[in-house]
């Protein structure tokens, strides 16, 4: 562990220190003491399987003649009742980091981990972007009919790519294979014609179809991989879609064939112009076989073409992370949207749309997608299949920029930069036979050649210490002591004559066995069952169920009852467990107890003046405002003309002291407050605590307002009023007068009208647009104009 901190020592501390080994341990709650006891708990085994936070007591004589299922319980319950810490069985659930293997991307390289039901624990695992790694990209190229054209854009693909990566990689190589369909019906012509020249009615010489042909292996040739593209010829297939994700898979698993590197980038990048067939799509032929995962190359010939399925998504999801390897697809833009859907199932996948499948666009395509999927860097977490429903994993990057991500995966990231993964992995249950269980986990990053193995250890049964006795086999403490017991009562019948077989059973005075609350057997008391609680104790004699209840619970649930009285948890005490020792619920916003107003009593404020309420004390309904309490003792002391022989008759009866300036605005006091006086005077004044005692200031300037002026600016203000309203009837009457006389005004007047209206104003035609919309209208609406004649004025005219 120590050189792993000095391999990232730039990294701060406190992120280490929570990184490499952080085991999260839930706190019990009052909650969690009711999900431990249950009667159906009889063993330690019981107990652990109830969750992270129970622990079992193995001490013999702990809560004589209780039930076996009060032994598990939280560990400070189990203590407060008089079990020690030694006799407590709780497994440690542990992290532990193996600093002897060592990795140059991925730290650290091995972890193990112990683990419990309902345990969790965090790790950190580092993934450092390395520069200009070795690059092999691996060509796979549809070969049917539709693809002729694009196979010839390649032939100078190999050599300007290599040019063109020399930026980003030092070592570039390339290879090469070919895929049509399954070669079987109904995905291609099985006319005997048809079988080995698919292109036969087109006078044109084409290769079988076939399910994937590897080519090339990978080579740092380019003038081979030149060549080679040279000598392709298409092929033929019956449907549109083609066999992609199943040549795929075998240019993923047959590493040895393929001749990929271990130590470089692995670029996969698919050609095709149509979609692929998926899982069950073999069904048409006849083929139920789901594929096996394994590689089927025979000669460079897949042969289990005709045999098996189409890989499903998370098959070939699966075995390009387990091979490192990046998948980009090319793809004409009629089919983009088809494999869009496919590229977000699959993790370190990009997609390129290309009009055509010229050589500068392939270059450009496989240049970008180099380096987003280098800048994107996130990891895969893998659980063996046998114990995948047993546990759950949840992952949190941390970014170069210190941000959290929310897609599990850090972009933009550079060379040489770190990106960390907070793993947590979580037991949900143990096996069956609840049998201790070793498994692994591999934390992947997704198109790297190094991973994290993570080996976990679960803990599903008690030690309970060297001598402690589990009772895992449902006895309880009294029947295991019966030889012991029959022992002792033979040396006793040795020394004493005619022993009473019931005196160990009665207490001091008690003239009934076990309190009335349970029988004698084997000179122990086994207590009675009671639906109320759990009685215990050597004579029977307590429970946990006389204690006082606070909200349905005894003690409130915060606290564990024994012998009649509440044994509180920390913060709580009281009777019932019901009064909080803290007071920071008792805080105003203000961060005062009560809002000084009162006292806090068992968490909650006590008002001390009952003119007060509220959750703080916060509240007066009754209480005048902070200005308006003062304004007597301001009024007391101007009404003496303010000076300073008569304050002194004016502090006794305000009690406040009073001081007299020029400007009381300009003090620093906790109230600035204004008082009118009968004469129209504003008087500011503030009032300020000092040394325990209130102070009044006093401005001596007040800001005063003589009836006077007061007169005349009301009258001003009537008279300005009266004169606006004069100017306007004058207006209005001049605008009516001239528009009566108007010269086409005049010629109305000379013939009677009964409506009283001048003609003139009469329209002698109407008009009126009407828009008509069909059931599926048009890009516009059809409107028409529609003019109406009215009645001409020459007609006679009837009222």
């Amino acid at each position: 562990m120590t050189s792993w901190l000095r391999t990232y020592g730039g990294v701060p501390l406190c992120l280490l220190l929570c990184c490499l080994v952080v085991a999260v341990c839930a706190e019990a709650s009052s909650a969690g003491a009711s999900v431990c006891s249950s009667p159906s708990v009889a063993s330690c085994g019981d107990c652990l399987r109830r969750g992270s936070h129970c622990a079992w007591c193995f001490k013999e004589d702990f809560l004589d003649g209780a039930d076996l299922s009060q032994r598990c319980d939280l560990p400070e319950n189990l203590h407060r009742k008089g079990c020690g810490w030694e006799f407590i069985e709780q497994p440690e659930v542990k992290v532990e980091v193996n600093a002897t293997i060592s990795s140059t991307q991925v730290s650290p390289g091995d972890i193990s981990i112990t683990l419990r039901p309902g345990s969790e624990a965090s790790f950190i695992v580092a993934v450092k972007q390395l520069a200009r790694y070795p690059v092999d990209l691996y060509y796979l190229v549809d070969v049917s009919a539709s693809m002729q054209d694009n196979l010839d854009h390649l032939k100078t693909v190999g050599v300007a790519l290599s040019l063109r990566m020399m930026e980003h990689s030092s070592d570039l190589w390339l290879g090469f294979g070919s895929f049509v369909d399954k070669p079987v019906s109904p995905y291609i012509n099985v006319h005997p014609s048809k079988i080995n020249n698919p292109c036969s009615d087109y006078e044109i010489r084409c290769r079988p179809a076939h399910g994937f042909h590897h080519v090339l292996s990978m080579t740092g040739n380019m003038s081979e991989f030149t060549r080679v593209i040279k000598r392709q010829r298409i092929s033929g297939n019956m449907d549109t879609p083609e066999g992609g994700l199943d040549a795929m898979l075998q240019a993923a698993v047959c590493q040895r064939a393929i001749g990929w590197r271990p130590e470089a980038k692995r670029l996969l990048l698919l050609m095709t112009d149509q979609p692929s067939h998926l899982a069950l799509d073999s069904r048409l032929a006849g083929i139920v076989v789901p594929h096996d995962g394994l590689c089927h190359l025979e000669n460079n010939v897949y042969t289990g073409s005709t045999r098996m399925d189409h890989p499903s998504l998370g098959q070939l999801s699966d075995k390009l992370l387990e091979n490192h390897i990046y998948s980009i697809f090319a793809v004409e833009k009629q089919q983009f949207q088809w494999y869009e859907e496919i590229v977000h199932l699959l993790p370190g996948s990009h997609l390129g749309k290309l009009g055509l499948f010229h050589a500068p666009n392939l270059i450009e395509l496989v240049v970008d997608a180099y380096k987003r999927l280098l800048s994107e860097v996130a990891v895969s977490v893998s659980v063996e299949d046998k114990a995948v429903s047993r546990y759950w994993v949840s992952v949190s990057p941390i970014c170069p920029d210190g941000s959290t991500a929310k897609d599990q995966s850090c972009s933009g990231v550079q060379p040489d930069q770190t990106v960390y993964f907070n793993v947590t992995i979580g037991l949900r249950s143990c096996p069956g036979d609840d049998k201790d269980e070793d498994i692994t986990v591999m934390v992947r990053p997704v198109g790297y050649n190094e991973s994290t193995v993570v080996r976990i250890h679960s803990k599903c049964h008690c030690r309970c210490g060297q001598a402690g006795h589990c009772h895992d086999n449902n006895q309880s403490p009294c029947t295991e002591l019966q030889h012991g017991t029959s022992q002792q009562q033979s040396t006793e019948l040795g020394q004493i004559k005619n022993p009473d077989p019931r005196r160990n059973c009665r207490a001091d005075g008690a003239d009934v066995d076990c309190s009335g609350r349970g029988v004698c057997h084997c000179g122990k008391c086994v207590c009675d069952h009671s639906r109320l609680g759990t009685v215990h104790g050597k004579y029977c004699e307590m429970d946990d169920f006389s204690c006082p209840y606070e909200g349905g619970l005894p003690c409130g649930g915060r606290g564990v009852c024994k012998s009649g009285e509440c044994v509180c948890e920390h913060g709580w005490t009281g009777d019932s467990c019901d009064c909080a020792v803290s007071t920071t619920t008792c805080q105003s916003p203000n961060g005062v107890l009560c809002s000084g107003k009162g006292r806090c009593v068992c968490g909650k404020c006590v008002c001390d003046d009952p003119q007060y309420s509220g959750d703080f004390c916060e509240r007066c309904p009754v209480c005048q405002s902070t200005c308006q309490s003062h304004w007597k003792c301001v009024k007391c002391h101007i009404s003496h003309g303010l000076t300073q022989k008569e304050a002194g008759d004016c502090n006794h009866t305000c009690a406040l002291l009073a001081n007299y300036m020029d400007d009381a605005s300009g003090q620093a006091g906790e109230i600035q407050c204004v008082y009118i006086s009968h004469d129209r005077c504003r008087y500011p004044f503030q009032t300020s605590s000092q040394s325990g005692q209130t102070q009044l200031y006093i401005s001596t300037r007040p800001e005063c307002v003589s009836s006077d002026r007061w007169v005349r600016t009301f009258l001003s203000v009537c008279a300005l009023t009266v004169l606006c309203g004069l100017v306007v009837v004058a207006v209005s009457r001049l605008l009516l007068q001239k528009r009566k006389w108007s010269p086409e005004g005049a010629a109305g007047d000379a013939g009677y009208h009964c409506t009283g209206k001048d003609l003139s104003y009469i329209p002698t035609t109407n008009e009126k647009t009407v828009t008509y919309r069909r059931d599926r209208p048009p890009d516009r609406p059809v409107e028409m104009h529609i003019q109406v004649s009215k009645m001409p004025l020459g007609d006679p005219w009837q009222c």
